[in-house]
């Protein structure tokens, strides 16, 4: 419920106006909000998280495995092969501009990685570190 609570909002006109959270600081602020009235996005917990090996999968060990150590880099998937377009908006404009798309990759790459779906708190600080301009 929480979850589409929080779809809900991104989507809400009457929740971030005209642009409708096409942004990544906007996403960043909604994920925010899903995770409590007091969280405050972290850029260092955000490069902790994408760096830290999970152990669900011995390829997939972290968000760096594909992404690189460097969100600003193209990546490639370590299994597919399949190119990646950096994850930093920095480098790619379309980069967490499209909420729908934004919750399909973290729902995926979370399970894959992580074994489990990311909290908002973890999704809001996974966009700190990969907007900081690294």
């Amino acid at each position: 419920m929480q979850r589409s609570l929080f779809l809900m909002a991104l989507m809400s006109p009457a929740a971030f106006g005209p642009a409708m959270a096409d942004t990544p600081r906007q996403l960043g602020e909604a994920y925010s909000a899903a995770a409590g009235a007091a969280y405050q996005a972290s850029a260092r917990r955000g490069a902790d998280f994408y760096a830290r090996k999970f152990g669900v999968s011995e390829k997939l060990a972290s968000c760096a495995a594909c992404h690189t150590d460097q969100p600003a880099q193209s990546g490639q998937h370590v299994i597919t092969h399949k190119a990646i377009k950096p994850l930093a908006p920095n480098a790619n404009a379309e980069r967490f501009t499209d909420p729908a798309k934004v919750e399909k990759w973290f729902k995926r790459n979370c399970r894959e990685v992580v074994g489990r779906e990311c909290s908002p708190g973890e999704k809001a600080d996974f966009i700190a570190f990969v907007t900081e301009g690294r």
